[in-house]
């Protein structure tokens, strides 16, 4: 059974601190010790021995001195998250964002917690977990549905090791207060908690919320809209309620305009229509998706990377349209930063698609459609490939494109209160002759996002009347 607490989403301090395993005495041994390169920096890596049998890793940055005030990450282990990328949970992407924090200060430790899998009950169980959650169970219920409690972790070797380094207090980069609470029972002080949350995914954002109003953790999925600068941003809910078609990605439809419907001045420019604020949200939603899709086109004129960079969030697989292969073999899409398939067709050149494929690139072949690329093509494969929400960035031909086609099922429109007269349409021609025949818009949300406007709507086709 649930604690009642839990359920109604008020998790006391009695209770918070019963999920907390009690510490005894347990002195770790240092058995080795070397330099490490990370992406992040370079760290002092020393590994202790625990009594419990476990090998806990400390990345230690600078000079700790006296013990006092280290910045801190106790860094759960989760294979699936820190090693495989796993878009479940927020893991990998906390594991990174420490490391960074800490490497920017100078000064502090990364403890990396072995046994911790699964919130402590290991990697096949919380694979079975997983199973219990694709039936509909949260991420709590699951682990009490097989026996296990809800926080099986022990935090006793965490102070121990941090002890070990001559740490007295911390300043503790987490969400979850159960940490704090474990770290003090072991005798370590935690002067303050410095949340680290990350921007949602549509596949981990009710994992998050259930960590929040469940475990009381600190808001893992950050803000809603607006938020602060480079804050985490949960825009999950600017794309509805995603039902996902069986042969196909749910898609939703993402551009900027001016006020007078144009995504590009007369001459092509665009850059920026839109400010920091709405292109930080267009991040966002890159992060919660797992692709983001453009034209050629769009990437010609523009040599967009499509990466999340504005938000704590993770990068999509970015996708291109592309008939002919027109795509340069310099473009900033093509980079290391995420990974990149390009959609084409049998009128491209063979020996241009081994090119890409030897490069890292993913080619794949689909059938031809009247303005490129079978769309219906292309969705079937990403659906095939497990690509279950795409958001789609454009251009002007492929906006209307997708439209025309009837594929998309949620659109999302910044407008800028900005005039330019003639220039690119953002929508051309989808062949509608009645105001009855257009596209009904229903479950409309706008939002203010600095000095834009952002709608969000469902797409549908009217009835004739």
């Amino acid at each position: 059974m649930v604690d009642n607490r839990l359920r109604e989403g008020r998790p006391d301090r009695a209770l918070r601190d019963s999920l907390v395993p009690a510490t005894g005495s347990r002195t770790p041994a240092e058995v080795a010790r070397v330099a490490l390169g990370t992406p992040a920096g370079e760290f002092d890596v020393r590994a202790f021995e625990c009594s419990s049998g476990f090998v806990y890793l400390a990345l230690v940055k600078g000079e700790l001195g006296l013990g006092r005030s280290v910045l801190t990450r106790l860094h759960s282990e989760c294979l699936t998250g820190d090693a495989l990328g796993s878009l479940r949970c927020d893991c990998g992407l906390q594991l990174q964002t420490g490391l960074r924090a800490i490497a920017s200060e100078g000064r502090g430790v990364l403890l990396y917690a072995t046994g911790h899998e699964g919130r402590g009950i290991g990697l096949v169980q919380k694979l079975r977990t997983y199973m219990l959650q694709e039936e509909g169970l949260d991420t709590l219920d699951a682990n009490l549905h097989l026996g296990f409690p809800a926080d099986a972790r022990d935090y006793g070797d965490a102070a121990a090791c941090l002890a070990q380094l001559g740490v007295r207090s911390v300043r503790l980069l987490t969400n979850n207060p159960c940490k704090e609470a474990g770290l003090r029972s072991g005798g370590i002080d935690v002067e303050e908690m410095i949340p680290l949350p990350t921007s949602p995914h549509l596949r981990n954002v009710r994992y998050l919320l259930t960590k929040e109003r469940r475990l009381a953790h600190a808001a893992p999925a950050g803000n809603g809209l607006p938020s602060a600068p480079r804050a985490a941003l949960d825009v999950t809910g600017v794309l509805g309620a995603p039902a996902i078609p069986p042969s196909r990605p749910y898609v939703a439809l993402k551009y900027a305009q001016t006020l007078d419907g144009r995504i590009a001045t007369g001459t092509g420019d665009s850059k920026w229509i839109s400010g920091e604020p709405e292109r930080r949200v267009s991040h966002a939603l890159r992060g919660a998706c797992d692709a983001v899709l453009v034209g050629v086109g769009t990437v010609i004129a523009d040599d967009p990377q499509l990466t999340v960079r504005l938000v704590r969030g993770t990068s999509p697989l970015r996708v291109v349209l592309d008939s002919t292969l027109r795509l340069p073999a310099r473009a900033r899409i093509l980079d290391d930063d995420a990974s990149t398939i390009v959609v084409t067709t049998v009128r491209s050149n063979r020996q241009r698609r081994h090119a890409l494929e030897s490069g890292g690139v993913g080619v794949r072949v689909v059938g031809t459609g009247a303005q490129g690329v079978d769309l219906n093509g292309a969705l079937a494969l990403l659906r095939a490939s497990g690509v279950r929400s795409l958001l789609v960035e454009g251009g002007a031909q492929v906006i209307t494109s997708f439209l025309r086609s009837g594929l998309v099922d949620r659109l999302v429109v910044g407008i800028a209160p900005t005039i330019v007269g003639a220039g690119t349409e953002a929508v051309g021609d989808l062949r509608i002759e009645r105001i009855c025949d257009g596209l009904r818009l229903t479950n409309r949300a706008v939002h203010p996002v600095g000095e834009d406007l952002l709608i969000a709507a469902d797409v549908g086709w009217a009835e004739a009347g």
